[in-house]
């Protein structure tokens, strides 16, 4: 017998690695929100872009099972001054295969977005409700975005936007 409460998992399972367009995340479900995002970074093969101006030291922990072929690059204000450089340097020494860098994302961003290999044959876009940091804190959708065009050019703006300093 299968509680109520246990039905998403129990989808998750039939579900597999089937990839999927989308995650409803409802209010509690801290596991299923890591797992989601865990998942998304795992399609990464060169390059996963963060888009979030709420980072937190959990932001960085979900990224530690990348390949070590996989750039990251965060692009947040650090709105409230959750992410400090200590806590950065220590993820450094402790997963020093994961090369970050870490930018401004220059005070136009209210979404949060995840893009995955930009300018290549794989690449692809998420839209996230909330910060990776907050998932499961309430109800969140994660979405994959079906026209990547109209992102592309914002995107490839941000390259050039100042190294972030952490407090």
């Amino acid at each position: 017998m299968v509680k109520k409460s246990e039905i998403g998992k129990v989808m998750m399972d039939f579900a597999g690695n089937v990839e999927t367009n989308g995650w409803l995340i409802l209010n509690g479900q801290f596991v299923e929100s890591d797992m989601a995002y865990k998942r998304i970074y795992a399609q990464a093969q060169n390059s996963i872009q963060l888009i979030d101006n709420y980072i937190g030291l959990k932001t960085l922990v979900l990224l530690n099972d990348i390949p070590s072929a996989v750039k990251v690059s965060i692009y947040s204000d650090n709105v409230g001054g959750r992410l400090h450089s200590a806590e950065y340097n220590d993820f450094k020494r402790q997963y020093p295969q994961i090369d970050i860098e870490m930018r401004s994302s220059g005070g136009i961003f209210h979404d949060r977005y995840i893009v995955l290999d930009l300018g290549t044959p794989t690449e692809a876009i998420y839209h996230c409700g909330a910060s990776s940091k907050d998932g499961g804190n309430r109800v969140m959708s994660i979405e994959k975005v079906n026209d990547i065009n109209i992102y592309r050019p914002m995107i490839q703006g941000l390259a050039s936007n100042p190294l972030l300093v952490l407090p």
